[in-house]
């Protein structure tokens, strides 16, 4: 089966980053992926549905109490290495970002292209906060 090249380049660039890598195995890495976009342009991210659910995947790791540090590292070098700002805007606060999240989740629930499933999931987190 043919890999996607966008996340064999997060793979790449994760490894590249990772403390706990080799300096030669972050070499490998980095001349992998020097060689990978040499032969093939690779998108900073994907639309596809099912990468946009996995990337969604990580993102919810960030914001869970029960996920240990290590998993949240790791999901803050695959959301960067596909584009994503994983830390809030400099100058917001905490308030400021819980009410952003809680806009994008109401704003979920009307959108047309937005799964049965993922308003379902919207009006959860939205429930759970207090927020409807």
């Amino acid at each position: 089966a043919d890999k996607d090249t966008t996340r064999v380049a997060a793979g790449l660039k994760a490894a590249m980053h990772n403390p706990n890598v080799s300096a030669e195995a972050k070499e490998n890495a980095a001349q992998k992926l020097q060689k990978l976009s040499d032969t093939a342009e690779t998108a900073t991210a994907s639309t596809t549905e099912h990468d946009n659910r996995v990337l969604g995947g990580f993102r919810a790791v960030l914001s869970n109490e029960s996920t240990s540090a290590e998993a949240k590292q790791h999901a803050k070098e695959v959301l960067s290495a596909a584009g994503y700002q994983v830390e809030k805007p400099s100058g917001a606060t905490d308030d400021e970002h819980v009410t952003r999240v809680m806009a994008g989740y109401k704003a979920a629930l009307t959108n047309p292209n937005v799964s049965e499933a993922a308003k379902n999931h919207a009006m959860e987190i939205l429930k759970e906060h207090g927020a409807l």
